[in-house]
């Protein structure tokens, strides 16, 4: 298996996603998810106007950096609450980028809304997703759904476990439609990770690794919290998985905008870029020991 990160990782110290490129790969990563949610909140990169322009911008970016785009991850939103159609076409925008750039897996959240069951949340989430995948046919790419973390809101339903995520599946029934599987969502659920990976199977195309202590979506390094990393190592074993060991891991430090102020002093408020980077080299070697000890580190 070979490691990849986020360009998420570096969206507090950075102003464009080819830094953030840059930052990952003198950590150590050859390659990345390509997060869509920077570009979505500022209307920038692909959202621009010159956004065919900013295609082959980043495709010789990746080239001249030395690291290979190997998924995606859409914007999030509400799929199901979305009267004019916003974000299904800035997904489908994400759908193009992913095409331009070769990326085979792009990342799409399933929606909910408040008083439908479980079947018609199903339902509704294929009419979003068709769509999609029609546009992903041109390119050949995979859309995943992914597994939520678990929340609890009265007469609010959403696909956070793998039974589920399964049934969403079999509903779309598409050749390009298939999962990613959070581990820390997961962590916050009874079934066992390795039970969970193989009733998903060969649906499983791509991983979000990281930790929390089972009660929130922290996004810790993992060993900081209480995931099993043997379970999610054997189960992956178990369905012949080989794809990229993909980290998205935002909690190493704590944002400043969370912290206590200092109203005399602001200097510390947020951890140095250099740490972020330290961080970020460690984080490599995290992956590397993980992987090696089950013999399946690849560079």
């Amino acid at each position: 298996m070979k490691l990849a990160t986020t360009t998420g990782d570096f969206f507090s110290y950075t102003h464009s996603q080819t830094e953030s490129l840059r930052h990952i790969r003198a950590a150590g990563f050859h390659f990345a998810d390509y997060s869509f949610g920077s570009d979505y909140r500022n209307r920038t990169g692909v959202y621009s106007e010159n956004y065919l322009a900013y295609f082959d911008e980043i495709s010789r970016a990746a080239q001249d950096i030395g690291i290979t785009l190997i998924q995606a991850h859409a914007p999030m939103g509400k799929p199901l609450v979305d009267p004019d159609g916003a974000l299904l076409a800035d997904t489908i925008r994400c759908v193009d980028a992913c095409g331009a750039w070769g990326i085979p897996n792009l990342v799409v959240h399933s929606g909910y809304r408040p008083g439908i069951s479980p079947e018609e949340t199903f339902a509704e989430n294929r009419e979003f997703f068709l769509p999609i995948l029609q546009r992903a046919e041109k390119y050949g790419v995979n859309i995943l759904v992914e597994n939520f973390n678990k929340m609890h809101v009265d007469g609010m339903y959403w696909i956070d476990n793998a039974p589920d995520l399964l049934a969403q599946i079999e509903c779309v029934n598409h050749p390009l439609f298939h999962a990613v599987w959070d581990v820390g969502h997961a962590n916050m659920q009874d079934m066992p990770q390795d039970e969970a990976l193989r009733l998903l199977g060969s649906h499983i195309r791509a991983l979000h690794i990281q930790d929390n202590m089972g009660n929130a979506d922290s996004h810790l390094l993992p060993f900081l919290g209480t995931l099993n990393l043997d379970s999610v190592m054997n189960g992956l074993s178990d369905i012949g998985y080989t794809g990229y060991f993909t980290f998205e891991v935002g909690g190493i430090f704590t944002p400043a905008a969370k912290r206590r102020v200092c109203e005399r002093d602001s200097r510390l408020a947020s951890a140095p870029l250099a740490l972020r980077d330290a961080a970020e080299r460690y984080l490599y070697d995290l992956g590397r020991v993980v992987l090696e000890a089950y013999g399946c580190f690849e560079e």
